[in-house]
């Protein structure tokens, strides 16, 4: 297998908004908030649903990658329920071996709100249920052994057990690649995450908000600085101002593409770093993954939902 994603396993439940909506529950616009089931439940009465996906970031990523056609996996704590039924079929039908066994769980299955406003961007409300509580036996280490390269969310680091999942995983693996997934993640976990970008991940995965706010950075030359030293693969989206891969002393830079007629921006990271790592697992030069993770993820904002036809 070339790549087993490890990740959230939350249906994505997606809706039309405007910006007063966020103003009116208190949600900030662009990020990922945690939610319990009740306040779930009483956003959800106020919508009207558009589309409902098997997503989750890596698991997103994971999609793109098998549409490529690349042998990969996932991992992903569902219940024994109708939404995690319809996961595991989603990812079936994408030709993703689902490495889980579903069973009967004191939580629902992880369900995600994702609000598109009118200018395209993405505000995400999460009730984690049952994702949220992954832990080292959910993990199937013979999966992990017999794949190239293990991916990893952001999203599911936390203390307790998701912690001890990602710990095994990452002792685990041949190579490993993670996603810093959001800025507000990044500073409730700036210090483990730090550690993991310094000694623990073969590649990272950020946009320039994110690995600014992890080293504190003034600027983008810190950045590229920063990354230089760590003799790691960095791998940066800057929105209009393109994609940048620092390794040592390889700095490779590649243009956004211009005129797109952007839907919805859900999703544009996760099919970046599939792209990429695409590139990356079959051996292309660093600006050719660039250059495919730029084009998986302008094909994806325009269009309503992470998942590429």
């Amino acid at each position: 297998m070339k790549i087993l994603g490890i990740g959230n396993a939350i249906v994505d439940v997606i809706c039309k908004v405007d910006d007063k909506y966020l103003s009116d529950n208190g949600l900030t616009k662009s990020t990922m908030k945690l939610v319990d089931e009740i306040e779930f439940k009483k956003l959800l009465s106020t919508l009207r649903i558009e589309d409902t996906v098997s997503g989750g970031s890596v698991a997103n990523s994971i999609v793109g990658l098998s549409q490529l056609g690349n042998d990969v996996g996932f991992i992903g704590k569902v219940n024994d329920d109708d939404l995690g039924q319809k996961y595991e079929d989603g990812l079936k039908k994408e030709n993703v071996d689902y490495f889980y066994q579903k069973r009967k769980e004191k939580l629902p299955t992880g369900t995600c709100l994702i609000l598109i406003t009118p200018d395209s961007e993405r505000t995400m409300c999460t009730f984690l249920g049952t994702a949220g509580k992954i832990n080292e036996n959910d993990v199937d280490i013979n999966s992990i052994k017999n794949s190239e390269l293990t991916f990893l969310e952001g999203y599911l680091w936390d203390e307790g057990e998701p912690k001890s999942a990602f710990d095994k995983a990452i002792k685990s693996s041949n190579k490993v690649a993670m996603s810093l997934s959001d800025l507000f993640c990044v500073e409730r976990h700036k210090q483990h995450f730090l550690n993991l970008v310094k000694n623990k991940l073969d590649i990272t995965f950020a946009n320039e908000q994110e690995v600014t706010s992890l080293i504190g950075a003034k600027n983008f030359e810190e950045v590229v600085s920063f990354s230089q030293k760590l003799e790691k693969l960095i791998v940066i989206t800057r929105g209009e101002k393109g994609s940048i891969a620092i390794i040592k002393n390889e700095v490779t830079e590649f243009e956004s593409k211009k005129n797109l007629k952007i839907v919805d921006l859900t999703g544009a990271g996760d099919l970046f770093a599939a792209g990429y790592l695409h590139g990356y697992i079959n051996n292309l030069t660093i600006r050719e993954s660039l250059e495919k993770g730029t084009d998986m993820s302008s094909k994806i904002i325009q269009k309503i939902g992470a998942r590429l036809s």
